[in-house]
Formats: structure tokens, sequence, C-alpha cells
């Protein structure tokens, strides 16, 4: 399994914008291949921080999604609103059980 972890810092006026875009990404990102999960956290403990994480079958098909249109398109969007360059913390793991 290939995770990415991707904090995001905007304007308190600037989060719900930014939100919107990466929910109204959500459909198309969770229907690309290897998509496990994509969930996105608003902060908190502040009004400015947005925690996205991926979770994928595999690295390759992470690298899928960062050559994408709608990666692209996120971008675009996104970076105006970001107040600090974006951290993307990316992790090989191995699934050791799922409990529900």
């Amino acid at each position: 399994m290939f995770i990415a972890v991707l904090d995001v810092s905007t304007t308190a006026a600037d989060r719900p914008a930014a939100l919107a875009t990466l929910d109204g990404e959500r459909d198309e990102v969770l229907a690309m291949p290897g998509n496990v999960a994509f969930r996105v956290y608003a902060a908190r403990e502040n009004d400015t921080r947005i925690t996205v994480v991926h979770e994928w079958e595999d690295q390759v098909s992470f690298e899928g999604y960062l050559a994408s249109a709608v990666f692209e398109r996120s971008g675009k969007a996104l970076r105006p609103l970001m107040t600090d360059a974006p951290v993307s913390r990316r992790f090989h793991a191995d699934l050791l059980e799922t409990v529900g």
C-alpha cells in the first residue's frame, strides 16, 4: 500500500473554497485505478489548515494520479489559496488487518 498525507495552509477566508475544491474532486479520485481512499480533513485546532490522506494500492497508481487532469486542475485551483508551500509525506505501508 502507498499512503500520501498532504498538509495545506490557507487563510481562514479561503479555507471553505479549498475544501470545496477537494470535496469536488473526491469522486473522480476515488474512481481512479488503484485508489483505496481519499479523505479531506479541516483542522480542528485552527481555521487555516487542511490535511488530505490518500491511500493507493501501490506507488504506480499514485503516480498516475499525479499525472492526471484532476491533479492538475486541483493544483491550479488550490495554489493561489495557499499561504505556504504544501507539505506531502509519502509512505509505503503493509496492511496488517482491517478490523470492523
